[in-house]
């Protein structure tokens, strides 16, 4: 048990987290090794892992009344500007990227919701926050798949497919963030004061802002910006 949880759900978070930095790595990989950019991503989204795990394990995001709160200050945010200086400076790393598995890897969010929605049953993050709220990025794990097949079939790439896909899902990613902000406990709170958002500032559910939501975001990113800046995106 961790924090009075049944142990299948911080076990399916961390196994889900593993999964998705593996993918990551995976797509880092066969962007090239050798360039110091893969070697910085790598280094820092592993290092980044430990810093937030240790993080948790002190309690030091569960202080609510620092603004700007910690989980968005010392979670995410770091990570995504990481994203935007590598759209910046380091765009030929960044066009290297299989764009099948960017495509791929956002499956990793049905297991989050599934997990969202047991964190909400014992009381650790609100409704809105799941599938039966207002957060519907399950659609965007359930589609990942069909627009896989249907987007590189026959060796072709369908590049209007995946880029209103990759909208529409970044829109749904950016939808439930911006419930999870709404619903923290801090001075940005506008719902959810009965069941605040404070699942996220336990481990290992602090690797939710701080790892998966920052690397699926920055798949996204890079594969819009192979698709639209690019002029022949890999495979």
């Amino acid at each position: 048990m961790i924090g009075g949880l049944p142990a299948y759900i911080p076990a399916v978070f961390i196994l889900t987290t593993l999964f998705t930095v593996g993918i990551f790595f995976y797509a880092i990989y066969r962007a090239g090794i050798r360039f110091t950019a893969a070697k910085v991503l790598l280094a820092f989204t592993a290092l980044w892992i430990i810093v937030q795990a240790i993080l948790a394990a002190k309690d030091f995001f569960q202080n609510f009344d620092v603004m700007p709160p910690r989980t968005f200050a010392f979670g995410p945010l770091p990570f995504f500007i990481l994203t935007f200086a590598y759209l910046i400076f380091g765009r030929k790393f960044v066009d290297r990227l299989p764009l099948t598995v960017l495509t791929w890897i956002h499956v990793i969010r049905i297991p989050v919701e599934c997990v969202l929605l047991w964190l909400s049953e014992h009381g650790l993050v609100p409704v809105e926050m799941t599938f039966e709220g207002r957060n519907l990025d399950i659609l965007s794990g359930l589609s990942a798949p069909i627009i896989y097949f249907f987007a590189f079939r026959n060796g072709c790439e369908n590049r209007n497919l995946l880029v209103i896909w990759n909208f529409l899902a970044l829109s749904l990613l950016a939808n439930v963030v911006t419930i999870a902000i709404l619903a923290f406990p801090s001075r940005f709170q506008m719902i959810a004061y009965d069941q605040p958002n404070i699942g996220v500032t336990l481990f290992p559910f602090v690797w939710l802002p701080s790892v998966i939501v920052p690397i699926v975001f920055f798949c996204h990113a890079a594969s819009l910006y192979k698709l639209l800046a690019s002029e022949q995106p890999g495979p």
